[in-house]
């Protein structure tokens, strides 16, 4: 029987402001962020039936995010609204080491997420269930829930697939390794970044950080490599990926773009290197714009983008 749902993400998403204009004269691009609500909306613009899981305030800043994922056509009804708490926001600067935020999520709806906000049943009709260490982060009740959300695929099925998306802006070090290490054996798709699990790792080769991986107990492994591509290994082959040349300008989801990507071509059908292939150009693109949702190329953008590099 088919899924109902490929792709289900559970999280956390919030309204973005990013800078895009000179620091002498500051202009702000009203977008939206969150890394799993990034994903999904990626993985709806490569053409995989989607669903979000949160919670957002009840307020202007949530209808936002609803109205964005409706117009998405990413199924919502695993949102719970929420009156007595806000909806996050982030700002976003840029400057020679790249893009720094400042988050005003402190007691934000999302952090408020318990495991019986859980839709049970959406979760168990979805192929994959996608996961970040973000919301494990964000409070001790999302870090249950997303525990709870883990039991609930495997009970049914659902593939998991997880990002440990590392922040020790929320989390000391210890406390995250001790988390992510856990989760990463739960999972049936790994979706690290080179200097997140060279931090959990303390290893910076590359390859010898797959091999940790698997040692960790994951089954599949994709290392993102940010500008260098990507390593792709399920534990016996390891598959190098070259990256997408491209003019970047703002890389702001960059990474939860190629997971989104990721999930829909791997729905679709492909298999894990040209599915990582497909996603590499799909998260390359995605830099050429300002802001973690709008620059989201659609299918037809990656495809024109690989076509044309082939034909080169």
């Amino acid at each position: 029987m088919r899924a109902s749902f490929d792709i289900v993400a559970l999280g956390e998403a919030m309204v973005e402001f990013n800078h895009a204009g000179r620091h002498d004269a500051p202009t702000y691009v009203q977008g939206f962020g969150g890394d799993t609500s990034n994903a999904i909306i990626a993985a709806a613009r490569q053409g995989a039936r989607c669903a979000y899981v949160t919670r957002l305030g009840d307020d202007e800043f949530g209808r936002m995010c609803l109205d964005l994922w409706r117009s998405e056509q990413v199924d919502t009804s695993g949102v719970v609204m929420d009156a007595s708490a806000p909806t996050g926001l982030y700002f976003v600067h840029h400057g020679p080491g790249g893009h720094a935020f400042s988050y005003r999520r402190s007691g934000s709806a999302a952090s408020r997420m318990q495991p019986s906000d859980l839709p049970v049943a959406l979760i168990e009709g979805a192929t994959w269930l996608h996961v970040s260490g973000i919301s494990q982060a964000i409070s001790a009740s999302a870090a249950d829930t997303v525990r709870e959300a883990i039991r609930i695929a495997h009970e049914a099925g659902t593939k998991v697939a997880y990002d440990p998306n590392l922040r020790l802006t929320l989390w000391p070090l210890e406390r995250a390794r001790e988390v992510i290490v856990a989760t990463i054996a739960l999972c049936d798709l790994f979706l690290p970044g080179l200097d997140d699990v060279r931090r959990l790792a303390g290893i910076d080769d590359p390859a010898r950080i797959v091999d940790w991986c698997h040692r960790m107990g994951a089954r599949h492994v994709v290392l993102k490599l940010g500008s260098e591509g990507c390593l792709v290994s399920d534990g016996g082959q390891l598959t190098a990926v070259a990256p997408f040349r491209v003019n970047a300008v703002d890389a702001t989801g960059a990474g939860d773009c190629f997971d989104g990507a990721y999930l829909a071509r791997l729905v679709a059908g492909d298999d894990v290197v040209s599915a990582a292939r497909w996603a590499g150009v799909a998260a390359a693109l995605a830099t050429t714009g300002y802001g973690a949702v709008a620059p989201l190329p659609g299918v037809q953008a990656v495809w024109d983008a690989l076509t044309g590099c082939e034909a080169d």
